[in-house]
């Protein structure tokens, strides 16, 4: 079997805003552990004539296809229908699937609906995957050299056939190749920047592949290997992976699954040190984001949002003196708030934030998107002026974002 595969996940419900297709997600992490990629993945309707189209390229173009949903009782469960039909294959009816259903209904003392008949209708020659919890059986067909598996839509029967029937399998006829995945994630640099400065590197690997992936206030490097065992295909990845970091030095802020706030948690345990935040614009996101964290409170000891200019007086102990003669939003007022919060709850760093984040009171002298971040500890205090772009919440993240990367750099 080739080393990659392809996933259809069938129903027009997760063509809507209302369903995830969470099954596809589960089946490429599986996969990916047996050192199988997938290639494509594709979301298909309940639609007959572009449901043969997309098995028929995707038959035609992959090793192995799983599909997932569509096998119900129901008119508008056709999975079945539409392979035997790319497959050439006749339907025929099962006997034991169809006396397992009865058994099924019968043991909740209910009698099997007439339509439920047809789960028991199966391609010729499809090996029955028996589906413990549901009424609907996964199959394996073989035809050529491609692979195909259907499997049920709900998520605990796919994963229960998946597991039972068709991993082991697959992994034996993977081969020894095998596959080890790594994420850099990185802050503070823009996503054609940071390809800038690594693509030199990358481009000089055909193995390990590397995906630049830009997300909302971060951009991403995974970088995936494939050797005769997972440990080869590491020394791989690592390989590459510590030279991307020798170029790319603090702006790497995890090399995992870990959140921005998670790794500034870690630094103030492994510093033992405390932080307070004083924000004005952000409106307490930094904040929140902070005691998103379990175990937040060892190092986090007060956040306080201070949107008045009435209450950075009184909360942070701003002179009223600063506000009147340089603004609500200035780096007098955010070292003010950095320096105000830290001395009145003894933390050993202050954060202090003020800005415009819009979508109105903005002014040619201080536009919307203008924010003053503040650093205050022990000794120094420390603030930068940033603009950033977009609507108000984009505003407020970035201004988030960098206020949390300040404390980590300061941190390291």
């Amino acid at each position: 079997m080739a080393s990659t595969a392809e996933i259809i996940a069938i129903g027009s419900e997760l063509l809507t805003p209302h369903r995830v297709d969470s099954n596809s997600l589960y089946l490429t992490k599986q996969l990916n552990s047996i050192g199988i990629e997938v290639g494509v993945k594709v979301v298909a309707g309940d639609d007959e004539g572009c449901l043969e189209q997309v098995v028929r390229v995707a038959i035609g173009r992959s090793s192995l296809v799983i599909a997932t949903g569509g096998l119900g009782p129901t008119e508008d469960d056709i999975t079945k229908k539409v392979f035997a039909r790319v497959l050439h294959r006749q339907m025929v009816l099962e006997e034991q699937i169809l006396k397992d259903i009865k058994s099924r209904f019968l043991s909740r003392g209910l009698d099997m609906p007439a339509n439920n008949a047809r789960q028991a209708l199966v391609p010729v020659g499809a090996q029955v995957l028996e589906n413990p919890t549901g009424t609907a059986p996964g199959l394996w067909i073989e035809e050529g050299d491609c692979v195909v598996i259907l499997l049920p839509g709900v998520p605990s029967e796919m994963k229960t056939i998946f597991e039972t029937s068709c991993l082991a399998v697959l992994k034996q006829r993977s081969g020894n190749s095998r596959m080890f995945s790594k994420v850099l994630k990185t802050t503070g640099m823009a996503e054609s920047q940071l390809d800038e400065k690594i693509a030199p590197i990358y481009t000089e690997y055909r193995n390990p592949v590397t995906t630049i992936l830009a997300s909302q206030g971060e951009v991403q490097i995974h970088l995936t290997g494939r050797g005769k065992t997972e440990k080869e295909a590491e020394i791989l990845v690592n390989e590459l992976s510590d030279k991307m970091e020798l170029v790319l030095g603090e702006y790497i802020f995890s090399r995992g699954t870990e959140s921005l706030e998670q790794i500034v948690g870690y630094y103030l345990l492994m510093r033992q040190k405390t932080l307070s935040i004083a924000e004005s614009c952000t409106g307490g996101l930094i904040s929140e984001r902070m005691t998103r964290v379990p175990g937040s409170s060892e190092y986090f000891l007060c956040g306080v949002t201070c949107y008045s200019n009435q209450s950075k007086i009184n909360l942070a102990e701003i002179p009223p003196l600063v506000i009147e003669m340089n603004g609500a939003v200035s780096s007098e007022v955010a070292k003010s708030l950095a320096e105000g919060i830290r001395e009145k709850t003894g933390s050993n760093l202050g954060l202090g934030i003020t800005g415009i984040a819009g979508p109105s009171g903005g002014s040619p002298e201080k536009p919307v998107g203008l924010v003053y971040i503040a650093l205050a500890t022990e000794a120094t205090v420390a603030c930068q002026k940033f603009q950033f772009g977009g609507d108000r919440e984009r505003v407020r993240f970035w201004a988030s974002q960098t206020a949390l990367d300040m404390v980590r750099r300061s941190l390291i």
